[in-house]
């Protein structure tokens, strides 16, 4: 089309010398055809594709990058196939119990289907955005911030899995659109400020009952073992009064949390 274009236009040219008004005539005719004729030519860039249309009838897709000719008639849609980031806003909405947690994702998406992307909605990259927003917070409700019960997932302590379910429900409501989603994480949790406190004091308050339930559980095995190796050795014989006496001491010193001060007994084991 290239030979075409450049042998009418010489035509044309060496039409317009000639003396006979039909000559010019041809001429000029030639000319506007080889211009119409290089309309039809477009350029893709690598990741390119354009959808081409004809009278409002689809009539596919290119996607080589390179030099290309098509009918001067035909509307030429580019749309970028690279990959895009949408790094989504800070949502307040509510976990599965109800408390107010701000989150945040980002989402790689590209485009696949051209011609999903063009006419099967309205604005394709404002149609990712919205079901985005739409299903950080669907994500959001249906998993707790943390401590969700033995072996439920948590949004705070399962981020792969909560990553995965957000790629594929975000998959789901951007097939339609001609979307691929590469990858969804989330980028942004938190308590609500109005309750970030008196969560962060719940949370004081788990790990200091954690701390306390192991050092008391590490107390009663340090205080078992002592008994028993006084018992096995018969470095003392003591009765059941005398064994309650030493399991409250040592418990004291034990799981205090302040420094104890001993008291040497310098009398007998009874006075």
């Amino acid at each position: 089309m290239v030979a075409v274009a450049i042998v009418m236009f010489g035509l044309g040219v060496a039409l317009c010398f000639g003396r006979a008004p039909v000559f010019l005539l041809a001429g000029v005719v030639c000319i506007a055809l080889a211009v119409f004729v290089s309309s039809g030519f477009f350029t893709l860039q690598p990741n390119e594709a354009a959808a081409l249309v004809l009278f409002g009838s689809y009539r596919g897709t290119v996607r080589t990058s390179g030099f290309h000719w098509a009918n001067p008639l035909l509307k030429k849609l580019r749309v970028s196939l690279r990959a895009r980031n949408l790094n989504g806003e800070r949502l307040k909405v509510n976990d599965k119990r109800g408390n107010p947690i701000e989150i945040a994702a980002v989402v790689v998406w590209r485009v696949e289907d051209t011609a999903q992307a063009l006419f099967d909605v309205d604005n394709f990259a404002r149609y990712v955005t919205v079901q985005s927003e739409s299903s950080v917070r669907h994500l959001a409700s249906a998993y707790a911030y943390d401590d969700g019960g033995e072996g439920e997932p948590t949004l705070r302590t399962s981020a792969d899995e909560i990553a995965a379910e957000l790629q594929r429900e975000l998959q789901e409501r951007l097939a339609r659109a001609g979307v691929v989603v590469e990858e969804a994480r989330l980028t942004h949790l938190a308590y609500a400020p109005e309750i970030a406190q008196a969560m962060l004091r719940r949370q004081q308050a788990e790990a200091v009952i954690a701390a306390r339930q192991k050092i008391v559980h590490g107390a009663v095995s340090m205080v078992e073992m002592a008994l028993k190796d006084l018992s096995e050795k018969n470095v003392v014989a003591l009765d059941d009064e005398r064994k309650a006496a030493m399991v409250s001491n040592l418990l004291v010193v034990l799981c205090g949390e302040s420094e104890v001060h001993p008291v040497v007994n310098t009398g007998t084991l009874y006075s």
